[in-house]
Parts: C-alpha cells; structure tokens; sequence
C-alpha cells in the first residue's frame, strides 16, 4: 500500500530522502523549543506581568487619594507603557465566569490566581496589539491595558521564520543537486532507447557521479562492440552473396545452351529456387544493414508496396490518412512490409493494409482471408526456417524467414509484431512503432 504513494521517479524519491529526515528534525526542534524556551518565557512574563498588576493593587490600597492615583497612572503608563484606569462601582461577576483560551492567555491566568488572588478577567480580542486585565477590588475594578509584547516573545515568530526559511533553502538546493545528479542517468536511459530503436546518439557523453560515468562508458562500449560486429557480418555476407551467386549465375549459362526438355527445365526451376532462398537468407542474416533512420512519411511507402502487390494480381486494399511520420528505415521497413503482404498474398486472395495514429505510436495492419495460423502456433511462426504449411496451405511454397525478417525490423525499430485473427477471417499481422 505505501508504494502507491511513494514517487517512481529516482529525483522524487531521493527528494523524499532527504525531505522526510529534515521535517522530522523541525518537527522536533519546534516541540523542544516549545517546551524548554516558550512555555518559560511565556511563564516567566506572565509572571512579571502578574506581579506589576499585584504590585498596583498593594500601592492603590495602600496609598489611598486621587492624588496618588493619578501618580500611580502616570508612573505606570511612562515607565511600563501600561494604562491604569479605575472603574467605581464595577462587578466582573456581570460578565459571568472567565475561561481562559489559548496557550498565552491560560499561563497569565494561572499567574494571577497564584499573585494577585482576587477575581479577574482576561479580554484579549477587543483592541488589537493590546490587551486589557480586569481585577475586582472592594468597592471597584481595575483596569490594566497593556502591551501584548509584555507576554508575546518574538523569539517564537524569529524561530518559526528561521525554521522555514532554512527548510526551503536546503530542499531548494538539495532539489538542484538532485536534478543534476538524476540527469546523466536520465540522458543514458534516453540513449539506450534510442539504440533499441535503432536510432544513434552522437551527442552523448559521460557525465556525472562515478558511478554513472562508469555505466555510461559501459554503454558506449556496447554500442561501438554491436555496430562493429553488424558491419564486419554485413561485410562477411556481402563476400558470401557474390561467392555464391556467381556458380549459380554459370549453372544459368550452361542450362540456357542446352535444349528445352523436362529435365533442363527442372534443373532451371531449382536453380532460381535457389537463388530465391539465397536471397531471403542474405535479407534475414543482413536485417536493416547499415541504413540510417530518417524523418519519413509511411503512407507513400505503404503505397508504394501495394502498388507493386496489385500488379502481381492480388486483390488489395490501403486505408491510411497521411501525413503518418516518424523516425524510420526506408528500405527496410519496406522490405519488411513487402514480406507481410507476400505472405498475405501467398494464403489469402483478399489483402487490407491499414495505418492510423494510436496516442503516442503508429499501427499498421496486414489482414487476410486465408486459413489463418492457430493461436497456439503463431509465437512459433516468427521462428527462422520454420514453415506452418501444414495449418496454411499445402500448396504454398517459401523458406520460412518471411515473419522472421519483419519481426527483426520493426524490433529494430523499436515497435512490436504480433499475430491475430483477422476480421476477413484469416490472418491479422499487427505492427505498433513508438513516434
């Protein structure tokens, strides 16, 4: 259950590292600092407060007049910036009983009754910044307004600012260094996308921690070890094709002088069996070879394949919307559509290509009205030199590598291939390549 609420992402999560130990530690300094410096602060003023206010209701009593009152009010308000005013006649019992409220208000409170031990009231909300004491006297009450400074420490507000204040500066900076430390890896993995799909990345570089440059020049390695193997088989297979073609190519010459009978005609059919075989070995073994992935447009191209199906007399049909573009291989992406429809063409007598924009990739469908291949087969049915006649049709020829070749293509594409049931009821091959 908690992994649905963490982040997925390496910067998130890094972020939450460091996130959750600096909030757990300003999440207890507050609760030190509020119980070892506010709570005695705020005890210790309400005290000397509550003792200013005991210390005027000694000097009143004691000094009684209008004379010292007044000297009382002035001494009071010029050196402790408190207000004194008598209310004759007053009662605090018409207000009812006195509930203290808030942190401030309960420590003043329970400085008074321990102080000044007479009945009192605490009003705190009529005049802003100030507030103002009510104490009952004999024959009157006393008013006491005053500062809310004398209670208020702004020690409170100065550590509350430097708390958050420091939080958000450290979790900036950590954000920054956290985002340069998850870009390298961020720029590998883009890479190594690209390199799935058949794409280069010439501008990357290793950068980073250690560890990250290590993984890089991994990849770099693999890259240049993968492209070096491709050309010197691409080479190899170059020398193999003429080797090969050229005995084939004088076995042609030699039947063309002899006369026309069953047997020459045989040997010529076997012949250019051969060179076809050949040739759909070269392709499979070659792949995409060494063609550069460019910006192109796939609907001429689909054209283009099914122009040349039509004309060998096979019943076809292209539904695509153009413009459909994405980074791609021409000649091979070609070829391998070129092998669905062939094999299309081959078991059914009725084709439909398609091709339409689905969210973030491209689908391209090859469908069929042939005998279609059993659902338990069709994983098999990708693998090279392995021929399904038998839940095709007997009477179909081919060297086995048709799938094969277009799987290896649009994987190198970076897309996928699968097989299914088609709705002219025989076989539905089915391209998705990422845009």
């Amino acid at each position: 259950m908690l992994k649905k609420f963490l982040p997925r992402g390496l910067l998130g999560r890094s972020l939450l590292i460091i996130v959750v130990p600096l909030v757990v530690l300003q999440v207890v300094s507050a609760q030190v600092f509020y119980n070892r410096h506010w709570a005695n602060v705020s005890s210790h003023r309400s005290n000397s407060l509550a003792g200013d206010v005991a210390m005027f209701i000694n000097l009143l009593e004691s000094m009684p007049g209008e004379e010292n009152t007044r000297w009382l009010t002035n001494l009071a308000r010029t050196t402790l910036d408190i207000r004194l005013n008598i209310l004759p006649g007053a009662n605090l019992a018409d207000q009812g009983p006195y509930q203290p409220s808030g942190a401030l208000e309960r420590a003043l409170a329970r400085s008074l009754e321990q102080l000044v031990n007479r009945p009192f009231f605490i009003d705190t909300e009529t005049k802003p910044e100030r507030f103002v004491i009510l104490v009952q006297l004999p024959d009157r009450v006393l008013q006491i307004d005053a500062s809310d400074e004398r209670l208020f420490s702004s020690t409170t507000s100065i550590f509350i600012l430097w708390m958050i204040g420091t939080s958000l500066v450290l979790f900036a900076v950590a954000t920054l260094f956290m985002r340069n430390q998850v870009s390298p890896i961020k720029r590998l993995a883009r890479a190594a996308d690209n390199l799935g799909k058949g794409r280069d990345a010439p501008d990357f570089r290793p950068s980073g921690a250690t560890e990250v440059r290590q993984a890089a020049a991994a990849f770099l390695a693999m890259r240049d070890r993968i492209k070096r193997q491709i050309q010197q088989r691409t080479e190899m297979l170059a020398g193999v094709s003429h080797d090969l073609r050229t005995p084939l190519t004088r076995m042609k010459l030699q039947l063309a002088m002899f006369r026309d009978s069953r047997e020459v005609d045989d040997l010529a059919a076997d012949v250019t069996e051969m060179e076809r075989m050949i040739d759909g070995y070269l392709d499979f073994a070659r792949g995409e070879g060494s063609e550069a992935p460019r910006r192109t447009d796939i609907v001429p191209l689909l054209e283009a394949v099914v122009h040349g199906a039509r004309h060998s007399g096979v019943a076809i049909e292209l539904s695509a919307q153009g413009p459909l573009e994405l980074p791609l291989r021409g000649d091979a992406f070609k070829r391998c559509m070129t092998n669905l429809v062939g094999n299309a063409a081959r078991y059914g007598r009725q084709i439909a290509v398609t091709a339409a924009r689905n969210g973030s990739a491209l689908e391209v469908t090859v469908d069929d009205d042939g005998p279609g291949i059993p659902p338990d087969k069709r994983a098999d049915a990708f693998l090279p030199f392995l021929r399904l006649d038998e839940s095709r049709s007997p009477d179909t020829s081919g060297t086995g590598l048709g799938l094969s070749i277009a799987r290896d293509i649009v994987h190198s594409h970076g897309g996928e291939i699968t097989l299914g049931e088609s709705p002219l009821g025989g076989l539905r091959a089915a391209i998705r390549l990422p845009l």
